[in-house]
């Protein structure tokens, strides 16, 4: 049984209601690798939310270890586009706060429990700090003591912590410079060999698509009006191998397109 499994699932916003997703099939099993690809606004984004459980479909089902999910649970990390850190908070506090918040309530926080829990998750989040290439003396500072890819480190040891089977990761790295980001691209791929984390990442850079996953998946819509869908699944190749790097990265940005003739664009052979 796939990790993840979507059932012809379709999603429309707004009245009238604008189509967004139509008839999404797709199967993802556990430790894949996915990349999602597509132009701005053909639903990247939207998929993710129904994988994390914030939104539902109109028509459809999304599975999740083979069952319906009403709302996000820590079996699924989120790492979103801008920095998901609080900035009255240390580096320390923000990696610890989900953990605390999932485990004790307000009241729960008053025990010799919660103290003792709460040294542990510190000690832990240290350890994540160290292996996404952190300092100890960083534990202490505040996000605008940070580079923008400091940053993100901390956000997704915010996210790691929570020890998720599914790793959910939206326009992460768009943010970044070409330097820190093949950085950050470099230190994910590490983090997902060590963890057997599932990875569902959403992009509209192709190259960085090449770089990091296993599996690609590009999303298009046939015209303005029409809802997007998956118009290409495919096994990324692998590094050094004899495909042409350039016109694969051309293949994939024609096949995002999906407009002059979406049938050429499909009729590829990958």
């Amino acid at each position: 049984m796939p990790l993840i499994e979507i059932r012809n699932a379709c999603v429309a916003y707004g009245t009238p209601l604008r189509p967004v997703l139509e008839g999404i099939d797709l199967c993802i099993d556990e430790g894949e690798f996915v990349c999602v690809l597509g132009q701005t606004g053909c639903g990247k984004s939207t998929l993710l939310r129904l994988v994390l459980g914030s939104e539902k479909p109109m028509r459809g089902q999304v599975l999740v270890d083979g069952r319906v999910h009403e709302q996000p649970d820590r079996s699924r990390g989120y790492v979103p586009q801008k920095y998901s850190l609080f900035p009255d908070k240390t580096v320390l506090d923000n990696i610890t706060f989900g953990p605390e918040v999932s485990e004790f309530n307000l009241l729960g926080r008053l025990t010799p429990r919660f103290y003792r829990r709460r040294q542990e998750f510190r000690r832990e989040a240290l350890e994540y700090l160290r292996r996404i290439g952190l300092q100890e003396s960083d534990a202490g500072k505040y996000p605008d003591q940070l580079s923008g890819g400091m940053q993100q480190r901390v956000a997704i040891a915010q996210a790691l912590i929570t020890q998720p089977r599914i790793l959910l990761m939206d326009e992460a790295f768009s943010a970044l410079d070409s330097t820190t980001r093949r950085g950050m691209q470099h230190l994910l791929r590490q983090l997902w060999r060590n963890t057997g984390a599932t990875i569902l990442f959403v992009t509209h850079n192709a190259q960085e698509a090449l770089s990091l996953g296993t599996r690609l998946i590009v999303l298009a819509r046939e015209s303005a009006a029409s809802a997007s869908r998956i118009v290409l699944d495919m096994a990324v190749p692998e590094p050094g191998g004899q495909q042409d790097v350039p016109q694969l990265v051309r293949r994939l940005e024609r096949a995002a397109t999906f407009s002059a003739d979406p049938a050429e664009a499909l009729s590829e052979q990958w």
